[in-house]
């Protein structure tokens, strides 16, 4: 059976009763947290009418049955902890000592509500010195919230190898370093000042990352080939290799739709996209592949379109996520042909997850679904946004067909992300917020619309059989349900 020490860590929570607001943020974050699999320990809960508080808090903090200590620190608790007054005060005298007098560092952290008007983090004096876990930020919240939770579970993000033949700063084969890290933290920093360089560091983080993205092809040395069961491991190995350089971008997505202070930004993305669409095919120089041999590219670019527009749409920059809906991308397949086609190339079959599903019986409806929902975590955009996003696409991809006269012989955008969402029959926040006649018609660029009856085409050709949905898709009462179609624009 599982250690229940291990399964459900034991934290107090120390706080000063600043305002109602911040204790009510203080029990949202222990409700978080036991949602997590935490044993949280605090006052509202467990400290009882007639109880010592005094003995309470000393208990709470020396006891060895509590692996983790939390301070949250606004700048009420830093000044009563360096003032030795109140419960905060007492609290600060014994963890002060146990900090500094006892052997395990690891037991408290400090989590940060407020700084000053400096940015400066408001801490006990006491702690100085110490790193701490930004909780100030509603958009590093998800982030760092995921950083606290890996310290209470001592799950560090980053873990030192185990020593080999070598020392460890030499053994790096297995890593993949693409150079982007100065490149992203310029363009980063450049979009939230708002410096005039920001575009050309953008364009030039872009450029990196495409570049960079080659040296995830999927090879062995010399002539060798994998075998299909080494292929699919190599697969999932690379694509979970690649989450920082992902994590990266999406940092930049968000940059993009909370400061909306780029010129021309809805090129650079376009441009960034269609940079990507050669990793799809096989290079000049391969002579012999299989179909699937790319299929780590068409993941990884898959997603990074849905939390690309996953982030445009969070932060309502609409007429960007739509140019990248509307404007088709060139592309130059292995034959020569160059075409034109619209965003649902980036939505590909990918045959190595087939493989895998059924070589380990995992029984996965979808294993693509499965491994984006297992990614989702400590990206900042919930996997609700991204099930909303493949809905969007899929929708809109329907649309363009029903309104074009082209061969639609390539066109499938599969919303594989909804097996999780099949039952669910409320709208999508993106649609229960256009009841607003202003939301929506700031979002119906998104699907090319001018007004809500114009689903109506949609609904009537699936209706009379001439098109299809998806099983997961449902039936048109689902769809409905899942865009509000009756109370869209409806309100003032």
């Amino acid at each position: 059976m599982p250690n229940q020490e291990n399964e459900h860590p034991k934290l107090f929570i120390s706080y000063s009763w600043t305002s109602p607001e911040h204790e009510e943020w203080v029990l949202t974050l222990a409700e978080e947290l036991v949602e997590a699999g935490v044993d949280v320990i605090l006052d509202k809960w467990d400290l009882k009418e007639g109880n010592d508080a005094y003995a309470f808090m000393e208990k709470m903090v020396v006891d060895p049955n509590i692996k983790k200590v939390i301070m949250i620190c606004d700048k009420a608790y830093a000044k009563k902890a360096d003032d030795r007054s109140g419960g905060v005060g007492t609290e600060a005298q014994i963890m002060s000592q146990e900090i500094y007098e006892k052997a395990d560092q690891n037991k408290f952290v400090a989590v940060v509500t407020e700084k000053d008007d400096n940015g400066k983090a408001y801490l006990p004096v006491y702690y100085k010195s110490r790193i701490y876990i930004d909780l100030s930020d509603n958009e590093e919240y998800a982030k760092n919230f995921e950083k606290l939770l890996r310290w209470i579970y001592d799950e560090p993000l980053n873990v030192k190898p185990e020593i080999g033949e070598k020392p460890a700063f030499l053994d790096n084969s297995d890593n993949i370093s693409i150079g982007t890290s100065y490149k992203f933290k310029r363009a980063l920093d450049a979009i939230k000042k708002g410096k005039n360089y920001a575009n050309g560091a953008l364009i030039e983080y872009f450029d990196s990352l495409t570049e960079g993205l080659e040296e995830f092809r999927i090879k062995k040395s010399g002539n060798e080939e994998f075998s299909n069961n080494e292929f699919d491991e190599e697969f999932i190995k690379n694509i979970d290799k690649f989450i920082p350089y992902r994590n990266e971008a999406i940092e930049i997505f968000n940059a993009i739709g909370t400061y909306k202070n780029l010129n021309n930004v809805k090129e650079i993305l376009h441009n960034f996209f269609e940079d990507l669409i050669p990793y799809f095919f096989k290079p000049k120089e391969i002579t012999t592949w299989k179909e699937w041999d790319f299929d780590n590219f068409k993941f990884i670019i898959h997603e990074l379109f849905l939390y690309c527009i996953s982030s445009l749409i969070k932060h309502e920059y609409f007429q960007i996520a739509a140019h990248l809906l509307n404007t088709r991308y060139y592309i130059k397949d292995p034959d020569n042909r160059m075409n034109m086609q619209s965003f649902n190339i980036f939505r590909k079959h990918l045959k190595i997850l087939e493989y895998r599903n059924n070589r380990l019986n995992l029984r996965k409806k979808s294993l693509q679904a499965h491994l984006l929902k297992e990614r989702c975590h400590g990206t900042g955009i919930k996997f609700n946004n991204i099930m909303q996003t493949d809905f969007i696409l899929f929708l809109r991809d329907k649309l363009d067909e029903l309104n074009s006269d082209e061969d639609f012989f390539y066109r499938s955008w599969y919303p594989c992300t909804l097996i999780y969402n099949r039952y669910f029959q409320k709208s999508f926040e993106l649609f229960a917020r256009a009841e607003s006649k202003d939301y929506f018609n700031s979002m119906k660029c998104l699907f090319n619309i001018k007004k809500p009856k114009d689903f109506q085409q949609f609904f009537n050709s699936v209706e009379d059989g001439n098109l299809e949905l998806p099983r997961l898709v449902g039936n048109i009462a689902f769809i409905k349900s899942s865009i509000g179609y009756d109370n869209l624009g409806s309100r003032v």
